[in-house]
């Protein structure tokens, strides 16, 4: 099944959530979106390296993308995985090539997300972008997961920096010790998180597809008087498009995140185990070829 998928994946509908195998491909995708009246991020697809010329081909490749972007002048920023850039054997390796990316994205006006992964990388991910901002980049953003324990303390732990975060729920698999197991916990944690953020300055990008938490922030905008600049939606690029649409029609920021790259099947494999009316869409694909 696993050498199918590869093969035949996109073919077989795993582009209605990657944006193609190139940037080429890629940059025809997000063009579409800033015609709907939408904004984007890209990631190329990839996360753990094994040393440190991988970590330079990656580097090469977002400014490359950086690049792009700015000549295509749409209106797309990128988001990326610590562990692509050698944070999972070099933490100073790591820091250096962000660093490096975060200074280019600057020059060129462009914004870096330093996308959160498991919560054995949480602390070297927040020392991180702590560092960068405080040697004065302002274009730089992470993301804080509403299933940790953890999260409140190191939301509060930021606010001295006017932080610009993501916030999601989680997407990885971690211990109940670590993490809360049932999801209206989550959920709960995820509309404290986001309300504390809003209150409290700086950027909020609220991640999510759950109609009820995206209403119930909403109505906490319009009670508290929040500056629709402070705030954004965020989505992923193949879920609930009409539900994108549809904010934006009411003058709310919406931005999709959209990966691209050949290393896709990871991705698509979480997208899968996420929702099961994925998988339905691809199984349809396979019976209708």
């Amino acid at each position: 099944m696993q050498r199918g998928v590869r093969r035949h994946g996109m073919r077989l509908g795993a582009a209605r959530f990657v944006a193609g195998e190139t940037l080429d491909q890629a940059i025809v995708v997000l063009r579409g979106l800033n015609e709907k009246g939408l904004r984007a991020n890209t990631t190329l697809l990839g996360e753990g390296v094994n040393d440190e010329a991988e970590t330079r081909a990656v580097v090469d490749s977002y400014k490359e993308i950086l690049d792009r972007i700015a000549a295509e002048d749409i209106r797309v920023n990128v988001a990326l995985k610590l562990t692509h850039l050698g944070l999972g054997f070099d933490e100073q390796l790591a820091r250096a090539n962000i660093a490096e990316l975060v200074s280019h994205a600057g020059r060129l006006g462009n914004f870096v997300r330093l996308d959160m992964e498991e919560s054995a990388f949480v602390d070297a991910t927040l020392r991180i972008y702590r560092g960068l901002r405080e040697e004065g980049h302002e274009n730089v953003g992470t993301v804080l997961q509403s299933y940790l324990y953890r999260t409140p303390g190191d939301l509060e732990a930021l606010l001295d920096l006017s932080p610009n975060l993501r916030f999601v729920k989680g997407a990885y698999l971690e211990p109940p010790n670590l993490a809360y197991p049932e999801k209206k916990d989550v959920d709960a944690a995820y509309r404290s998180l986001v309300e504390r953020s809003l209150s409290a300055g700086g950027f909020t990008a609220i991640a999510t597809h759950d109609p009820a938490l995206i209403a119930q922030a909403i109505a906490y905008e319009k009670a508290n008087g929040v500056g629709r600049d402070r705030f954004q939606f965020q989505m992923l690029y193949g879920v609930r498009g009409k539900l994108q649409l549809d904010l934006v029609a009411k003058g709310y920021d919406v931005l999709v995140a959209t990966p691209y790259g050949p290393d896709w099947y990871r991705y698509l494999m979480r997208r899968l185990a996420e929702r099961p009316a994925n998988m339905l869409f691809i199984a349809k694909n396979v019976i209708r070829r």
